[in-house]
């Protein structure tokens, strides 16, 4: 029997030895990591306060100051766990030990870089303050000029409306919560449109729209014979602008909270108007008096809005009309900008190429929608003027951009329009624009332009 304990006896010992020699590898040699934390020893647990002292000891941190001969290190159990430990901590064991020189200009590339990282952080933190006080000042700014309106000017419209303090605050932007009013008071109702005959209009909309047949594509439309008038007038070309309106907001698609409100104004319309139907940018213009006006007033509003002489014009497709207004037009811009005007005629581009989107959906699809309402704001003040003022404005504003640009990427920029456009230097640019010409103001220009197109004078034509 003392064969098989001996036999015993020899495996135990094999097997005592076979895991001893199976110690991890980064604990037999030294090795340098730059992330994470070593893995634990095998044995038992040591004492806590035994760690604590064994690592203050390593480090640097225990009582005695180090000696310059303990620059070495010679147990790599604690590692650095950012890449400033590169230049923080010494060399690993199996490296020769730094310079004193080189160490301390390794300890000030760390002082600069933590001096720029806290630089940089004040400079956020001072612009992130800025910022936040602007806007106070601006909310601030915004309640007091509500209260102006609301208290002074509305209800002393009649006696108020023209006075210079009053132009001037109309300039620098109605408040929000008093926009839509001082648009309908602005913009008046010669059409004598009421909430009834809104409701009437939207009824035979509803009726019409029941009894059309479903209509899948415009192509379907053309198909079936249906005329110009119709087609523009279909429940599908106005749900296809829909869907097309401020597609960024989410609030005039399919869903949306404002969906029935547009798509009732655009039906109701063209029920009213219907010589006029429905035209591809209505739909624009109809949302932006949404926003600011309930359904009946803002049909109010839109109606008596497309009813004004240049954006019946431009609906209507009056050609003659509409070249009277890009002369007028250009008038005016070559005495304001004659170095673009001249830059535009050698290329050969035209007002119309830009201008008629911007008339179209007065600046809401063109511009961002708070600075569209501003513009909005000045133009139910001054009427279609301002809106060719505006245009001036803007290609004053990056004139020096467009002067430098062949024809495919002005007509390109201008189409498209910067998403950043600041309001205060929109309407600085739109301030330096004159609206005199030979001491001629813009509505006795264009009466000039318009007697001259009925005699058929070749100026319009050039």
């Amino acid at each position: 029997m003392a064969a098989p304990s001996l036999i015993l006896l020899i495996d135990r010992s094999l097997f005592a030895r076979k895991v001893k020699d199976q110690r991890p590898l980064e604990q037999r040699e030294p090795g340098w990591k730059l992330f994470g934390k070593a893995p634990l020893r095998e044995g038992s647990a040591k004492d806590p306060k035994k760690i604590q002292k064994e690592y203050e000891t390593r480090s640097g941190r225990s009582g005695n100051p180090p000696s310059p001969k303990q620059s070495v290190r010679k147990n790599l159990d604690f590692e650095p766990l950012s890449t400033t430990a590169l230049i923080l901590e010494d060399r690993p064991a199996n490296l020769p030990a730094k310079p004193a020189e080189e160490a301390q200009k390794h300890r000030q590339q760390y002082e600069e870089m933590v001096a720029q990282a806290k630089k940089r952080e004040l400079k956020e933190a001072q612009k992130r303050k800025k910022q936040l006080e602007d806007r106070c000042r601006l909310e601030e700014s915004i309640g007091n000029a509500a209260l102006t309106w609301n208290q002074e000017i509305l209800p002393n419209w009649e006696t108020m409306c023209t006075s210079r303090r009053v132009r001037d605050l109309w300039w620098q932007g109605i408040p929000p919560s008093v926009r839509g009013k001082v648009w309908s008071l602005a913009v008046g109702n010669e059409l004598n449109i009421t909430h009834e005959l809104y409701n009437i209009c939207l009824a035979r909309a509803r009726e019409k729209w029941k009894a059309m047949p479903a209509l899948v594509s415009e192509g379907d439309s053309e198909d079936a014979g249906l005329s110009l008038a119709d087609r523009e007038a279909s429940l599908e070309l106005i749900k296809l602008d829909i869907s097309r309106t401020f597609p960024n907001l989410c609030i005039f698609q399919q869903g949306g909270p404002y969906h029935d409100m547009l798509h009732s104004i655009l039906g109701a319309y063209t029920c009213y108007r219907p010589d006029v139907g429905y035209v591809q940018g209505m739909s624009f213009i109809a949302a932006v008096l949404i926003l600011n006006l309930d359904t009946a007033d803002a049909f109010i509003a839109f109606a008596n809005l497309l009813n004004k002489p240049c954006q019946m014009a431009f609906y209507r497709v009056d050609h003659s009309l509409m070249l009277t207004y890009f002369a007028a037009f250009e008038v005016f811009f070559e005495e304001n900008l004659p170095k673009l005007f001249a830059h535009f005629k050698s290329n050969n581009l035209t007002p119309d190429i830009y201008l008629i989107d911007w008339i179209f959906t007065l600046y809401s699809k063109s511009l961002p929608l708070d600075l569209a309402c501003r513009v909005w704001d000045v133009f139910c003040r001054d009427g279609d003027e301002f809106l060719f003022r505006t245009a001036l404005g803007i290609l004053k504003l990056y004139e020096d951009i467009l002067t430098k640009m062949d024809f495919i990427h002005n007509a390109q920029f201008l189409t498209k329009l910067p998403e950043d456009i600041a309001a205060e230097e929109l309407f600085s640019a739109i301030a330096a624009i004159q609206m005199h010409s030979k001491n001629k103001k813009w509505a006795q220009v264009l009466q000039t332009l318009q007697k001259e197109q009925e005699r058929g004078s070749p100026v319009l034509k050039r």
